[in-house]
C-alpha cells in the first residue's frame, strides 16, 4: 500500500523499504539524526549497513520510508527523508488465577499481540511537515492488518518533539517510565564474590526457568525460546551460593526448580555490538583528553581498580543484560555478581558498554552498578488499536498499574 499527499509540486510517498535501492540514503538520514537522551552531547547510531537490524530478529517486522517526490521543469527527483520500523510479537500483559479440581490455584499469563514502533527518523531539513505522523499512521495500519491489539513506543523522557507527536497527535498515552542503566567497561576486571557460583545454562534449561518463574511478568515474550536460541544471545547465567548443592553438581533445571536454593539470580546477555554501533559527538577536546587519560591510567595500573571511560567518542558497541531476576534474601547480591561477570565478559569481547533497562520500582535499579552520567529515564507510550482482541481477564492494559519488574526483550533495545 502506498500513501501519498500532494503539496504544490511535491508529493510525500510512504512505501516499504527496498534494501537494494534505499540503503545509502537511509543511512544518510540516520547519520543526520541524534538518538538517545538529549543534552550537552549528542548520540549517533551506525547500523552497520543493515537498516533493518533492530527489528530483523522479531517474529514479524516491517520498515517503511517516506520519499519526497518533487516535479520541477518537467523533471522528477526522489529523495528519502524519513523512515520507521515496526515489529509485532505476543507478550504477557497480565495474569489470571486458574483453579483446577484437586489442585491449588495457580497464576497463568494473559497474552496479547503487541506491536512496537522504533527507529522513527525524519531528516532535520524536512521536519514540521507531518512526515513523522504519516509514517506512524501507515505503520499502525499494518499493525491492525496483522491483528495487533496494542502499539507502543519508547523514547527518552526529555525528547519533547517525540512525546508530543505520539501523545498529542497519534493518540498514545504515557504508560511506563523505566530506567536505562549504563555502565562503562573498565580496562580492569571487576571482582566477583568468591562465595557465588555462576553456571552457564543451556538454552533448554534457561527456557524452563524463565517460563516457570517469569511467564506472568509484564512484557514476557511467548517466544522466549527464539530469543534464547538466537545467535546474538551470548548465554544465560545462573548465580547461586557456593555452598549450594546445585553448585557442586548441576543436573538440570527441573531438579533445580524442584529443590531451589534460598536465593538465586539469573541473567542473559545479548550482543548488540554486532548489530549497531553508537558514538557520542559534540564533546570538547579537553574532555576527550580527560577520558583518554583515565583509560591509560586504568590500563597501566589495573590493580588500583580506577574507574575509567572507554573511547565512547569513537564508534563503540554494547552488551545488553536482559532477563535479570531471581528470588530470595540474597538475590540482589547474586545479581551484582552476575553484573560483574557480564562486565568481564564484555571486556573479554572488547565491548565498551554494558546496559540494561529496569522498572523504576525495581530494586535492581539501586543494586546494579551504573553511571548516572550515562544512564537516563525512558518513557513508554501505548495505544489500543482495537477493542475486540482482549481475553477479558484484565480489561484495558493501558489502565493497569506497573509491576515491580518487567521482562526486557533484547530484540527491541
Amino acid at each position: 500500500m502506498v500513501v501519498a499527499e500532494n503539496d504544490r509540486n511535491a508529493v510525500v510517498v510512504i512505501r516499504e523499504f527496498n534494501p537494494k535501492t534505499d540503503r545509502e540514503r537511509v543511512e544518510q538520514v540516520e547519520r543526520s539524526c541524534e538518538v538517545g537522551p538529549s543534552g550537552e552531547y549528542s548520540l549517533h547510531a551506525d547500523l552497520l549497513g543493515d537498516p533493518v537490524c533492530r527489528v530483523r530478529n522479531s517474529p514479524a517486522y516491517l520498515m517503511l520510508v517516506a520519499e519526497m517526490v518533487v516535479i520541477a521543469d518537467g523533471e522528477e527527483t526522489r529523495d528519502i527523508v524519513g523512515m520507521i520500523r515496526g515489529c509485532i510479537k505476543t507478550v504477557t500483559c497480565g495474569r489470571k488465577l486458574c483453579r483446577k479440581t484437586n489442585h491449588p490455584p495457580e497464576l497463568r499469563p494473559v497474552f496479547t499481540k503487541l506491536a512496537y514502533i522504533l527507529g522513527l527518523r525524519v531528516s532535520p531539513t524536512h521536519r514540521r511537515m507531518k512526515i513523522g505522523l504519516k509514517l506512524v499512521c501507515r505503520m499502525e495500519d499494518w499493525f491492525r492488518d496483522k491483528g495487533a491489539e496494542y502499539s507502543y513506543m519508547a523514547t527518552d523522557a526529555t525528547n519533547k518533539p517525540s512525546v508530543n507527536l505520539f501523545t498529542g497527535k497519534c493518540g498514545y498515552s504515557k504508560f511506563r517510565n523505566p530506567s536505562v542503566l549504563v555502565h562503562p567497561v573498565f580496562a580492569h576486571r571487576l571482582h566477583i564474590n568468591q562465595q557465588v557460583t555462576i553456571i552457564k545454562l543451556s538454552c533448554t534449561d534457561a527456557e524452563v526457568i524463565y517460563r516457570h518463574t517469569f511467564s506472568t511478568t509484564e512484557f514476557f515474550p511467548r517466544d522466549i525460546d527464539s530469543v534464547l536460541k538466537n545467535n546474538l544471545n551470548l548465554g544465560t547465567f545462573l548465580a547461586i551460593p557456593k555452598d549450594c548443592t546445585h553448585a557442586v553438581s548441576w543436573v538440570g533445571s527441573e531438579w533445580f526448580l524442584s529443590y531451589p536454593p534460598d536465593s538465586w539470580a539469573i541473567m542473559s546477555v545479548w550482543n548488540c555490538n554486532d548489530v549497531f554501533k553508537l558514538e557520542v559527538k559534540g564533546v570538547s577536546w579537553l574532555k576527550k583528553g580527560f577520558v583518554k587519560t583515565t583509560r591509560v591510567l586504568d590500563q597501566v595500573f589495573p590493580f588500583l581498580n580506577l574507574p575509567s571511560l572507554p573511547q565512547i567518542f569513537n564508534p563503540f558497541g554494547l552488551h545488553l543484560l536482559y532477563g535479570l531476576g531471581g528470588v530470595g534474601p540474597a538475590y540482589l547480591k547474586l545479581a551484582r555478581a552476575l553484573f560483574g561477570y557480564a562486565h568481564n565478559l564484555a571486556k573479554k569481547r572488547k565491548c565498551s558498554v554494558v546496559a540494561t533497562e529496569v522498572s523504576s520500582e525495581d530494586p535492581l535499579k539501586s543494586a546494579i552498578p551504573h553511571w548516572k552520567l550515562l544512564s537516563f529515564n525512558d518513557l513508554w507510550c501505548i495505544k489500543r488499536l482495537d477493542e475486540d482482541y482482549s481475553e477479558g481477564y484484565i480489561g484495558d492494559w493501558r489502565k493497569s498499574q506497573p509491576d515491580i519488574s518487567f521482562f526486557l526483550d533484547p530484540r527491541e533495545f
